[in-house]
């Protein structure tokens, strides 16, 4: 079966599985660690290259103070204790986002996963947090326009392949498979420039729900569509068009 080389998935549902039960939403989020820690697996052991999970968007500090702070606490908390096992299964981690509104301390972790992870061949995981592909597509005209401005970089020299190159994913190929868990139909922010020629899989189930068979439907609905990128069918299996 044919596999994607780069799988993002926004892990969705978390709080309104715990509703369901009658429990705090941060129940939901630690009940969500057990479908991260499966996909990561999963991924690693069927050739994923890239593995892109978006764990906290630039729109979630909406959300109520006590949740976002308890959020960052458990963020830090799992960085600490998943290192080690990452780092054993010859996982790198990465992470995509506004780091400068994280605390300190969360900034501190970060970079201490990606240094300890850095020299790992296996799969590659992204997590993104304090992220949004609007945010993604400015911070990168910035970097362009502070080229420009040096004059190490001419305007008309900006290109697809030159912008792609600054975007937060620049250097990793596009996501082949998107996944979106909970019932919405939409990327709500989600590496926008990069899902141009993705393949979307919608699932009503809720993230802590999120098991193996999920993933494999994923996976089949993925092998079994046909990718054309904007050519014809013919074309892909070498007829003249």
């Amino acid at each position: 079966m044919r596999v994607p080389r780069h799988v993002a998935i926004v892990m969705d549902g978390n709080g309104r599985w715990a509703a369901k039960r009658k429990l705090p939403r941060v129940a939901g989020h630690r009940a969500g660690l057990k479908p991260v820690r499966l996909v990561i697996q999963e991924c690693s052991r069927r050739g994923v290259e890239v593995l892109t999970l978006f764990a906290f968007s630039t729109e979630n500090w909406r959300r109520p103070a006590q949740e976002v702070g308890l959020l960052m606490k458990l963020f830090l908390e799992v960085l600490g204790r998943e290192v080690d096992e990452l780092a054993q299964q010859n996982i790198s981690v990465g992470f995509i986002g506004d780091r400068a509104a994280l605390a300190p301390e969360l900034q501190e972790c970060i970079s201490s996963v990606e240094s300890r992870t850095a020299g790992n061949t296996g799969l590659k995981l992204v997590i993104a947090v304090a992220y949004g592909g609007r945010w993604d597509a400015v911070q990168a005209v910035q970097q362009l326009a502070r080229r420009c401005v040096s004059g190490e970089l001419g305007v008309d020299a900006i290109d697809e392949a030159l912008f792609a190159q600054a975007l937060s994913l620049g250097g990793l190929p596009d996501p082949d498979l998107f996944i979106r868990t909970g019932g919405e139909r939409r990327v709500s922010n989600f590496l926008l420039w990069n899902l141009a020629y993705s393949e979307l899989w919608f699932s009503d189930v809720y993230w802590p729900d999120f098991d193996v068979g999920a993933l494999d439907q994923a996976f089949e609905a993925f092998a079994a569509r046909e990718r054309r990128f904007g050519v014809t069918s013919r074309q892909i299996v070498g007829d003249v068009c």
